[in-house]
């Protein structure tokens, strides 16, 4: 489905916070790719457990649970840094066809709300996917995991973002893809819109869609008033 053609976007008050991986891009088997032949230059066999430990998370976190955490705080980030770079390096020829499906639509329709990007992935990437596929200008705020003391699932990262876009967490509607990102959000306060592309099931989500062209989306932000 295509956005509506008629009818207020959004309603007076309210923000639109995203996650980027698994919400705006669809970048799971990517970096399972990237994990997985990274981890294996050392040596290290990548298990399904340890990719289903990955979702969400930040990366010195993922870093000291793949090597352990005697690591210092420069090789963590080393590590992490060339994992990424590797990663980025993948999904550069095959930007756009990862982008979840109807998302440029979507916030076309919705871009005179206050839409922002909180994430816990690295600097580099958040940059690299906003400029390389021109999504930028959309956001008014983008905040990611080096901007915050305590990632997801602590919500510093989404009341930051609130913050700056100048609205109450109460106001705020959060799309999201992992627990640890759920769990964030609600502890923020916020509603909490599921994108199946992670998890066939998000406990503590209010809206579950496989992607921005289900039309009952639309609908149910059109409900949507002003909380405080």
């Amino acid at each position: 489905m295509t956005a509506p053609r008629n009818g207020a976007p959004l309603a007076d008050g309210l923000a639109l916070i995203f996650d980027m991986d698994g919400v705006l891009i669809d970048s799971n088997q990517a970096h399972r790719e990237a994990w997985t032949a990274y981890n294996r230059t050392f040596g290290l066999k990548t298990t399904e457990d340890m990719i289903e430990r990955m979702y969400g998370r930040r990366n010195d976190a993922i870093v000291r649970d793949f090597f352990g955490s005697g690591l210092s705080g420069q090789e963590v980030a080393r590590r992490g840094a060339e994992k990424e770079k590797l990663y980025r390096e993948m999904i550069g020829p095959r930007l756009e066809d990862m982008l979840i499906p109807g998302l440029r639509s979507f916030l076309r329709y919705y871009r005179s709300a206050p839409l922002a990007v909180a994430s816990n992935a690295e600097p580099e990437n958040v940059s690299f996917l906003l400029d390389r596929a021109d999504l930028r200008h959309f956001f008014r705020v983008v905040v990611d995991g080096s901007q915050v003391a305590r990632p997801k699932p602590d919500p510093e990262i989404y009341l930051r973002a609130a913050g700056l876009l100048g609205v109450a967490p109460l106001n705020a509607i959060v799309f999201e893809d992992s627990p640890s990102g759920v769990e964030a959000a609600r502890a923020a306060r916020m509603r909490v819109i599921g994108l199946r592309t992670t998890y066939a099931n998000l406990p503590g989500t209010t809206v579950s869609v496989d992607n921005f062209l289900n039309g009952e989306l639309y609908s149910w932000l059109a409900t949507l008033t002003r909380i405080v």
